[in-house]
């Protein structure tokens, strides 16, 4: 039996939100897998047809969704509407092509290449230290790529404490580039004020431990 509703509380980044059924009654919890293969992403506001079934718990969620409008679409037939959607996303395609980087990013850009020559010159900080801080970050900007996708699968995501991790421990590089260029954890407040947090640990952990020579290639070697 097929239902009708309003899509509400749709989360893009965890891949997941409500259904209001049109006829009143509990919210009807749905994933993105429940879509199928769709060329769009959903929004709030969408107007959906669905089935219900029972999940692992034996909670009703929506599968088999179906679009039926998108807001303020209303009754326009999708031929007209087609052209209307491939402007808007050429138009937003070119206006997000360059997203302008946070002041902070600019900063944390600008103050690493600078203390890392300067304490290459006063301590003799190893250039190993800078290929670590390399190759963490790629590993960082890979793990934000994995996550991003999985929240648009509606798979398993990586851990946030798992990222703020890589970011503490060098990989902040790499998730500066990867917030801009993949847009991802880049508007969730609560995530950016942690994630600074370790940027700011990880330069003062850096500086501190280059002052004891701990850096230097001989204390390794």
């Amino acid at each position: 039996m097929r239902f009708q509703g309003t899509l509400t509380n749709w989360n893009d980044d965890r891949g997941f939100g409500f259904i209001k059924p049109d006829g009143g009654g509990q919210d009807i919890f749905v994933n993105i897998k429940a879509f199928g293969r769709v060329s769009e992403r959903p929004t709030d506001g969408t107007k959906l047809s669905f089935e219900v079934e029972l999940g692992a718990e034996g909670k009703k969620r929506a599968t088999r969704v179906e679009f039926l409008s998108r807001p303020q679409l209303g009754k326009t037939s999708v031929r007209s509407e087609e052209p209307r959607r491939q402007s808007s996303r050429a138009a937003a395609s070119v206006g997000s092509s360059s997203p302008k980087w946070p002041v902070l990013a600019l900063v944390s850009f600008a103050i690493f290449p600078a203390l890392y020559a300067w304490a290459t010159v006063k301590w003799g900080v190893s250039l190993y230290v800078l290929l670590a801080y390399f190759l963490v970050s790629v590993w960082t900007y890979l793990m934000y790529m994995q996550d991003k996708a999985a929240a648009r699968a509606g798979q398993w995501r990586v851990s946030e404490g798992g990222l703020l991790m890589l970011s503490a421990i060098g990989g902040w590089p790499g998730a500066n580039l990867a917030q801009h260029y993949l847009r991802h954890k880049s508007k969730k407040m609560s995530f950016r004020f942690a994630h600074w947090t370790m940027v700011f640990l990880n330069l003062a952990a850096f500086y501190l431990f280059a002052s004891h020579g701990h850096l230097r290639a001989e204390a390794w070697f």
